[in-house]
C-alpha cells in the first residue's frame, strides 16, 4: 500500500614447628608428655587422649562405583534433594521437562550418597539398589544379612523376612535407601521399609507419574555454562578455548544431556587429533549412529549409549504411542502448538484418544515435554531417536506428505498485513511451516508448493521484517523454477512478491525487471482478464508511482482498477486498493480535487468490508490525512493523523515501519503549522524506528532525517521579516523549475515549507546552490 514516508570445607589447622630434634612427644615448656626415663627404669604416664573416628555406616556404595570426572551443574539439585529427605519420609528423583534417559538421575542419587557417606548425615547405613539388576526384595535381604548381620527366620516368605529386617533394623539413626531406576512402582511397593522418619528412601526414575504419595525433584538436562564445564573436563581447557564456539555449538547439538556430553567429550579425549568442529560436524552426518555416542566405557556410570538407553523407553511403549512419536518428530526442534496436531494434521484421529497417549506414555517417560499450557517440545536427541525409527516405517513417506498437508492449511491463515494479535497466534507454527518448506519440500505436493513460502514471507513482510521476508521470497521464486519450469502462474506470483519486497526495501532498480516479467508471464499462461494481471498492473503502477514516474503510473493504475471492478465488482478490498493508490498518485501531482473523493471512496469501502480495525482503514486515513494537510486543511488533517497513528499501534505495533511514517506525517503537519517543540519528538520517534526497521538507507528513512533537519532551517525562514521572506522566494525562483513557480507562494504563505526545503536540500547536497545558512547569514 502507497504512503508517504514517514544469568564446607573443614581444613585442618597447621602444626607448628618445634626446634630441635624430638619426635613424637609434645613440649610443653620444660616438661615432656610420653615416656618419661628416671635411672634406669621406664616409667609409662597417661597418654593424652585422642578423639575416636566414627565408624563408617554400613553401605554397599561400592556396587554403584561413579565413573564421573567432574559433577557440574547440579549444586542446586543436591541441597534441594537433601532438604526434600530431610522434610519427607521419602522423595522420587525424576526428571520432567528433559528427563529421559541420560539426564544424570543415577549419577545425581550417586554423588547425594557419597557425599553423605563422608558426612555421616545416615548413621544407620546406606543400601544402593539397583531395580533392574535383581529382585528387589532379594537384595535388600542380602544387605542386611552381610552388612547388619540379621539373619531372618526362613521360613518366613520374603516379605516377612524384611519386616523382621526392617524392625530389628542397626545401627540406630536415619538410613536411606536409594531404588535406582525404577521402572514401574509395582517393582517396589512390596519391599518398601516402614513409613517411619528414620527411613529416607530415594528413587530414580524415568517415570512422570510413579506415586502420588512421593515428593519429585524435577531434574533438567544441564545449563550451557555447566554443560562447557562437563566438556572441559573431560577435553581440557585450552582446547575448549582454541574452539569456544563450536564448543557451544556442539553442546547445544547435543541438547545439554549429561550422557550425551560425557560419551563425546571421553571420545575426544581419547582422539587428540580430532578438532571440536570436525566431532560437530560427525555428529551432523552420523547422528546417534555416531560410535561415540553408542559405546560408554566401562568406568562410567551409564552403561548404555544414547540410543540404547531411549531403546529402553521406546520398548515400554505400545503402537499407537509410538506412531504419535515418530509423527511429532517431523515438526521442528521448537515448541510444538498442540492446536497445529490435532486441528491441522491429525484431525481424523480422536482428540482425547491422542491426550491419553501424550500423557500417559510420551510425557510419563519424557520422551515429551510439556513447555506451557497446550505446548510441547522435544529433546534434540530424543527427536532424532524417533526420526531414526520414522526412516524405518513403509508410511513413512505418508506421515510426511499428511505433516505438510497440514503446514500448507496452517500457512494459508496467515493475511497479507497480519496484525500483531495475528502474528501472536501464529507465532509459534512459523519453526513448523519453515520445516515444511525446507527439510520436507520434497513431500509437498505442487499445487502446495508456495503456500509455506508464501506464508512465511507475509508473516515478516507484515512487521517490516524485510530481510528475513527476503528469504523466503528468494527462496520461494528458486524452488517454484525448480519444481514447476519457468511457464508457470506461481513463478509469476513468486516474482511479483520478491519484487514487492524490493520495492519496500526501496531497490527500484532491482524490482522493476521482476514487475514487468511476471506481468507478461501472467498475460501469457492467463490471458489479459484476470485478477494477477490486475494485481501485477498494481504494482508496477505502484513501483512508477514511488519513483516519481507519474505519467507511466496512471495508466497502468486506471487498467487495474478498471480490470478489477470488472472481474472481482464494485464492493472488492483489491477495487479498494486500487482507489486509494489512483487517489494518491493525483495527491503527489498536486491534484487534489481529483485526490479527495477517491480516498473517500476507498476508506468508506475498506471499513465496511474489512471493518474499522484493520491496517488498511489506518492507511486510508493516513493517506487522507495527508491530502488535507497539503491544501493547509490542518483541522481536518490532524484527527485522522491521529486516529491513523493509534490504530497502527494497536494492530501492528509500536515498532512498525507504518508506525514510522505516521509519527513523520503528524510530525510534518505540526511543522507546517510552526509547531516545532511538538514536531521534533515525534520526528526523533519515527527515524528511530525506521533506521531499526528499514535501515539508515531507506528512502522513508532519509526522508524522515531530511524533514528533521529542516525544522531549524524552517523556524529561522519564517522569523524573517516579510521584506527578506520575498528576497529568499526570489532567490529559490532564479534556479527551480517552472514546475515549481507556482507552488513556492502557496508554499511561503501557507507556513509549509518542507516540500519545498526539500527540493532545495536536495540541490545543495548536489552543489547546485549554496547552503541557506549561507544565504540566510548574507540575508
Amino acid at each position: 500500500m502507497a504512503e508517504e514516508s514517514k544469568i564446607e570445607q573443614n581444613f585442618n589447622a597447621p602444626v607448628s614447628g618445634v626446634a630441635g630434634n624430638v619426635e613424637g612427644d609434645q613440649i610443653i615448656g620444660d616438661k615432656v608428655l610420653g615416656d618419661k626415663v628416671l635411672g634406669d627404669k621406664i616409667i609409662q604416664l597417661p597418654q593424652t587422649p585422642q578423639a575416636e573416628k566414627p565408624a563408617e555406616s554400613p553401605n554397599n556404595l561400592n556396587r554403584a562405583r561413579t565413573g564421573a570426572v567432574n559433577f557440574v551443574g547440579r549444586e542446586d539439585a543436591m541441597t534441594q534433594l537433601h532438604h526434600q529427605l530431610q522434610q519427607q519420609e521419602r522423595i522420587a528423583i525424576t526428571a520432567v521437562v528433559t528427563g529421559m534417559a541420560g539426564v544424570g538421575k543415577t549419577e545425581l542419587a550417586l554423588q547425594y550418597a557419597l557425599y553423605h557417606k563422608k558426612k555421616s548425615t545416615y548413621p544407620g547405613g546406606i543400601c544402593w539398589i539397583g531395580v533392574q539388576a535383581e529382585t528387589v526384595g532379594v537384595q535388600l535381604l542380602n544387605f542386611a544379612k552381610s552388612l547388619l548381620g540379621l539373619f531372618p527366620p526362613e521360613d518366613l516368605n520374603l516379605r516377612g523376612q524384611l519386616d523382621y529386617c526392617w524392625a530389628r533394623w542397626q545401627p540406630p539413626g536415619d538410613v536411606l535407601l536409594i531404588l535406582d531406576d525404577v521402572h514401574q512402582y509395582e517393582e517396589i511397593q512390596d519391599y518398601l521399609p516402614p513409613q517411619e522418619q528414620r527411613f529416607k528412601v530415594l528413587i530414580t526414575t524415568r517415570q512422570h507419574w510413579l506415586a502420588a504419595s512421593f515428593e519429585q525433584l524435577r531434574l533438567p538436562v544441564l545449563s550451557e555454562s555447566a554443560a562447557l564445564a562437563l566438556l572441559e573436563s573431560l577435553i581440557g581447557a585450552s582446547r575448549l578455548q582454541a574452539e569456544l564456539e563450536v564448543g557451544k555449538g556442539l553442546c547445544a547439538w547435543l541438547g545439554y544431556l549429561p550422557l550425551g556430553l560425557e560419551l563425546v567429550g571421553r571420545f575426544l579425549k581419547r582422539r587428540t587429533n580430532w578438532t571440536l568442529a570436525r566431532m560437530q560436524q560427525q555428529l551432523i552426518d552420523k547422528g546417534l549412529q555416531l560410535s561415540a555416542l553408542q559405546n560408554p566405557s566401562g568406568d562410567m556410570t551409564a552403561q548404555r549409549g544414547v540410543e540404547a538407553a531411549f531403546e529402553v523407553s521406546w520398548e515400554e511403549l505400545n503402537q499407537p504411542a509410538r506412531d504419535l512419536g515418530c509423527f511429532l518428530s517431523l515438526f521442528a526442534l521448537a515448541p510444538i502448538p498442540w492446536r497445529l496436531v490435532i486441528e491441522r494434521c491429525l484431525s481424523a484421529e480422536d482428540e482425547e484418544e491422542l491426550e491419553d497417549i501424550r500423557e500417559e506414555q510420551l510425557l510419563n517417560l519424557h520422551l515429551l515435554q510439556a513447555v506451557e499450557g497446550e505446548v510441547y517440545q522435544f529433546h534434540p536427541l530424543v527427536r532424532k531417536f524417533f526420526q531414526a525409527k520414522l526412516a524405518l516405517r513403509e508410511d513413512g513417506d505418508e506421515l510426511k506428505r499428511s505433516f505438510c498437508r497440514g503446514m500448507v492449511e496452517e500457512a494459508n491463515t496467515i493475511p497479507e498485513n497480519p496484525t500483531k494479535e495475528q502474528v501472536e497466534a501464529v507465532a509459534l507454527s512459523i519453526p513448523h511451516i519453515a520445516e515444511s518448506a525446507t527439510e520436507l519440500e520434497q513431500w509437498l505436493e505442487d499445487e502446495d508448493l508456495i503456500p509455506p513460502f508464501v506464508g512465511l514471507g507475509m508473516f515478516y513482510y507484515g512487521q517490516g521484517l524485510y530481510e528475513q521476508a527476503e528469504l523466503w521470497c528468494e527462496q520461494c521464486l528458486g524452488v517454484t523454477r525448480r519444481r514447476l519450469g519457468e511457464e508457470h502462474s506461481d513463478v509469476a506470483n513468486s516474482l511479483n512478491n520478491l519484487a514487492l519486497l524490493y520495492q519496500s526495501q526501496g531497490r527500484y532498480t532491482e524490482a522493476e525487471p521482476l514487475y514487468l516479467e511476471a506481468l507478461d508471464l501472467t498475460k501469457r499462461l492467463l490471458g489479459d482478464n484476470h485478477p494477477h494481471v490486475a494485481t501485477s498492473l498494481n504494482n508496477l503502477a505502484y513501483l512508477y508511482d514511488c519513483q516519481g514516474r507519474y505519467t507511466e503510473a496512471e495508466p497502468l493504475y486506471l487498467e487495474a482498477l478498471d480490470l478489477r471492478k470488472q472481474l472481482l465488482g464494485d464492493n472488492h478490498p483489491d477495487v479498494a486498493n486500487s482507489l486509494n493508490n489512483l487517489a494518491y498518485l493525483y495527491y503527489s501531482q498536486g491534484r487534489y480535487t481529483e485526490a479527495e473523493p477517491l480516498h473517500l471512496e476507498a476508506l468508506d469501502l475498506y471499513k465496511r468490508l474489512l471493518g474499522d480495525n484493520h491496517p488498511h482503514v489506518a492507511t486510508s486515513l493516513n493517506n487522507l490525512a495527508l491530502l488535507y494537510d497539503s491544501q493547509g486543511r490542518y483541522t481536518e488533517a490532524e484527527p485522522l493523523y491521529l486516529e491513523a497513528l493509534d490504530l497502527k499501534k494497536r494492530l501492528l505495533g509500536d515498532n512498525h515501519p507504518s508506525v514510522a511514517t505516521s509519527l513523520n506525517n503528524l510530525a510534518g503537519l505540526y511543522q507546517s503549522q510552526g509547531r516545532y517543540t511538538e514536531a521534533e519528538p515525534l520526528y526523533l520517534q519515527a527515524l528511530a524506528i525506521a533506521e531499526q526497521a528499514l535501515g539508515e538507507n531507506h528512502p522513508n528513512t532519509v526522508r524522515i532525517r531530511e524533514n528533521l533537519e529542516s525544522l531549524p532551517i524552517e523556524s529561522a525562514i519564517l522569523q524573517l521579516p516579510d521584506e527578506e521572506i520575498h528576497q529568499l522566494s526570489a532567490w529559490l525562483q532564479d534556479y527551480l523549475d517552472d514546475s515549481w513557480d507556482k507552488q513556492i507562494k502557496n508554499d511561503l504563505e501557507s507556513g509549509k515549507l518542507d516540500r519545498l526545503l526539500q527540493k532545495v536540500n536536495n540541490d545543495i547536497s548536489n552543489n547546485q546552490v549554496k547552503p541557506l545558512d549561507e544565504i540566510l547569514n548574507n540575508s
